[in-house]
């Protein structure tokens, strides 16, 4: 009796040994299984999933998986492919729309050297305008399209005080005109960053642009110590949910029809092109930009 119950212990002890093998090596496969899908879903690659595991309901997981996979490679290609294509067919369009805008604009300046009546005079000065947010889009759309092409950005050593502070100097004639008087306070010393030099001036520029033709008459800029600046100004017009779309390609408030909605799109991608960060808020009738790089 008493061998019968050892055989039965050491039979009990021997399974469990087996299940917990077993165990250990399912869970190795099961992590195999969830760092590889992490690599493939981050990388661009079309490599599949391979496991150690011979167990066969692990492997049928990952062919599944693998499948799967397969299927996502052939649509980020096809996504990926499309894009590349609009964004040539964009550089494209507006590249062949700037000759023949040039000459309609040279035809107007022209006819405005000619006597008129007062009526073909207010019928040019509608062509006119029209002509020139036509060639602002154009501009706009070839700018864009360049940005998000694969142009590698130039790091170098910038000091984002100086190079902020020249650009609201670029809007001061623009800022009276529209009776906007700006506060702006920036750090003492330097704030240095690794930037494009030429990207953080985009990037200023629009968001400086983009409050200026929003503003309700003030216009407050502050920059911490830490790199931190946040774009404020009055916008009675706006919402919300317009402050949240702000960054969305071709948005545009419904206000300003001259605004080709573009600007602030270009900001967040040179931003995050940069690792920095950029958003907008939107409360008590006051519209905030944030823009941030880590030192």
């Amino acid at each position: 009796m008493t061998e019968i119950l050892l055989f039965a212990i050491i039979l009990l002890l021997s399974i469990i040994l087996v299940l917990l093998i077993k165990i250990s090596l399912l869970r190795k496969s099961a992590g195999e299984i969830c760092d590889s899908f992490t690599q493939k879903l981050t990388e661009d690659t079309n490599t599949l999933i391979d496991i150690s595991s011979r167990d066969f309901a692990m492997r049928k997981l990952a062919a599944q998986i693998n499948i799967q996979l397969d299927q996502l490679y052939k649509a980020r290609r096809l996504y990926q492919q499309g894009d590349q294509e609009l964004k040539e067919a964009v550089t494209n369009i507006s590249h062949d729309l700037r000759t023949p805008l040039a000459a309609i604009c040279g035809y107007l300046d022209l006819l405005e050297r000619e006597e008129k009546s007062e009526t073909v005079q207010h019928y040019l000065a509608q062509i006119r305008n029209r002509a020139d947010a036509l060639e602002k889009l154009t501009e706009e759309l070839f700018r864009y399209s360049i940005v998000s092409s694969s142009r590698e950005l130039k790091p170098d050593r910038v000091n984002m005080v100086q190079v902020l502070e020249e650009n609201l100097l670029l809007f001061y004639e623009m800022m009276q005109e529209k009776d906007i008087r700006p506060s702006v306070c920036l750090p003492e010393n330097p704030v240095w960053r690794e930037l494009d030099v030429s990207a953080l001036n985009r990037i200023f520029s629009n968001i400086i642009s983009n409050a200026i033709k929003y503003s309700d008459g003030d216009f407050l800029v502050n920059m911490e110590e830490n790199g931190t600046i946040t774009f404020t100004n009055t916008a009675s017009g706006m919402t919300p949910v317009m402050a949240g779309r702000l960054f969305d390609r071709f948005y545009t408030v419904e206000a300003n029809r001259n605004s080709t909605g573009l600007g602030l799109s270009i900001a967040r991608l040179l931003t995050e092109r940069m690792g920095g960060r950029i958003e907008a808020s939107f409360s008590e009738e006051r519209l905030s930009i944030t823009l941030q790089f880590e030192g």
